[in-house]
């Protein structure tokens, strides 16, 4: 039996959602911060696992004659958590670096946060220096 063209187009966007999430756990992996190595599970996440569900979104409706929201669903969720989680992770670590508690100060955070632009502080260290003037008990 000859594969059609769905079936083609539903391999490539494995092979592509695959060779995604292959990146992407190499740079989690090799990355030297966390800063930087937050970025592959996100991208992993956008457009690794989005191209399978995308591709499940395409063969069941085309091979089986059924459709079902659940891929849908499952891309809508993952791409509206995956940067939430990135964001709040780098919160995280920024509060980490400010206050000089991070074991593994790879990024030089601490030394030099960038301004931000609108003319107040980060809003991850206000009242830092409460904070350290009377320590948690």
């Amino acid at each position: 039996m000859d594969a059609g063209p769905v079936e083609i187009l539903i391999s490539a966007i494995l092979v592509i959602g695959g060779f995604f999430a292959l990146v992407g756990s190499w740079g989690l992996a090799r990355m030297p911060s966390l800063m930087t190595r937050l970025h592959g599970p996100t991208k992993v996440t956008t457009l690794g696992v989005g191209s399978c569900l995308i591709a499940s979104m395409i063969y069941f409706p085309a091979m089986q004659g059924t459709y079902s929201a659940h891929e849908l669903l499952i891309t809508l969720f993952l791409f509206l958590t995956a940067p939430i989680t990135a964001n709040m992770i780098a919160k995280a670590h920024l509060h980490r670096q400010g206050r000089a508690i991070d074991p593994n100060p790879m990024d030089d955070i601490a030394e030099g946060l960038p301004e931000t632009g609108v003319g107040t502080g980060w809003a991850t260290f206000e009242g830092q220096a409460a904070d350290r003037a009377d320590p948690p008990r």
